[in-house]
């Protein structure tokens, strides 16, 4: 089994976080101590564990993942960490938390022998003048510019979250540290009210509560499509069925109306989709009618369909396209895509009427 033999941390350069004056005395930044607590946790989490390295088969790779304002991770050289190593893990800092570890800083001359035995990632060629230990009494001792604690007790508590894939066949650890761990649970425990409130149950329930509505969700979906397959149909077959010529049909909203040698219906549909529109282009037939179908938000983006004879359709949709402000491509008596002013719909419409009227005979 590999030995957890080191973890080193790429550090940000974090200048201490002072007292900082008021009118009416001193205020301690809490937000400080946070970064604080996170940097020396980061720096020497796993290493408290130079003893029961055996504990996770991987070594950490020298660099923090993620310092972040609400978690921090790590990332382990391995593909796997199991449950139980977590837990293993997690016992074990938190014991020589509550065992109150001292942690001190001193200066080394450059050249001092001693600098050859801690922990570091070397020092950069241009370096001058001393360099800066920070020990973990009789567990770690290695370099580092960054703003510590002077007692591994000021952590509090460290809790690990759990693992994430990472890249390269590799594993990131998640984790948080004191104050963070405090005001995950006041998170956690303000979202398991609302829920209980919600979901008129007990915490326990909330998950299998949550699998039922959204299994009911799936139903509804499932059956709002296919009535909405049966609205397309009808609709179709409604037009169809009228005495006057079939030459073009849109679908928009309102209500019903007729013009000469052009059929219009106005049901706007928001809930329909791009299955919607084709069933209607299907049912319809687009060899002697020229469809124009919409759906999506009334004035804004939405999809649109223009389907009919071959040759009206190529020289017609990038025209569509254009008005409506979207894009689109089609083949073969069939042209669509998204739009982004829908509201010109009108002036589409006009284009259409236009191009059936000077289609027509004697026009």
């Amino acid at each position: 089994a590999l030995v957890l033999k080191q973890l080193q941390i790429l550090q940000e350069k974090i200048t201490p976080f002072p007292e900082i004056p008021s009118e009416t005395g001193h205020l301690y930044w809490r937000g400080g101590k946070s970064v604080v607590s996170v940097h020396t946790a980061s720096s020497g989490m796993l290493v408290l564990h130079r003893g029961t390295s055996q504990l996770l088969s991987a070594d950490v790779l020298p660099w923090c993942r993620e310092l972040g304002r609400q978690r921090s991770v790590i990332e382990l050289d391995t593909p796997v960490v199991t449950a139980e190593q977590l837990q293993a893990l997690e016992d074990s800092v938190n014991e020589k938390i509550r065992d109150r570890v001292p942690v001190t800083v001193r200066e080394l001359a450059a050249d001092d022998p001693e600098v050859e035995t801690v922990r570091s990632r070397g020092l950069p060629d241009d370096h001058a003048g001393p360099v800066r230990v920070v020990d973990i009494e009789g567990i770690d001792s290695n370099l580092c510019c960054g703003t510590h604690v002077s007692n591994l007790s000021d952590l509090q508590v460290i809790k690990l979250l759990g693992v994430e894939k990472g890249k390269k066949n590799k594993t990131n650890l998640v984790f948080l540290v004191g104050n963070r761990v405090l005001k995950s649970i006041e998170q956690s425990h303000s979202t398991e009210k609302a829920l209980t409130s919600l979901l008129k149950n007990g915490p326990g329930e909330h998950v299998e509560a949550v699998k039922r509505l959204q299994s009911s969700v799936k139903l509804l979906q499932k059956n709002n499509l296919n009535l909405l397959r049966d609205i397309a149909v009808l609709i179709a077959r409604d037009f169809k069925s009228k005495p006057a010529p079939k030459q073009l049909f849109v679908l928009h909203r309102g209500g019903f109306c007729f013009f000469l040698k052009c059929f219009f219906i106005h049901p706007y549909r928001k809930e329909g989709d791009s299955e919607f529109m084709n069933i209607i282009a299907n049912e319809i037939g687009t060899e002697e009618t020229l469809l124009f179908l919409t759906v999506g938000d009334e004035k804004e983006a939405g999809l649109f369909l223009l389907a009919g004879p071959v040759e009206a359709v190529e020289n017609l949709g990038p025209r569509v396209a254009e008005l409506l402000g979207g894009k689109g491509a089609g083949k073969r008596g069939r042209f669509q895509g998204k739009a982004a002013k829908m509201s010109r719909r009108g002036e589409v419409q006009a284009l259409l009427q236009e191009f059936i009227s000077n289609q027509s005979p004697g026009a």
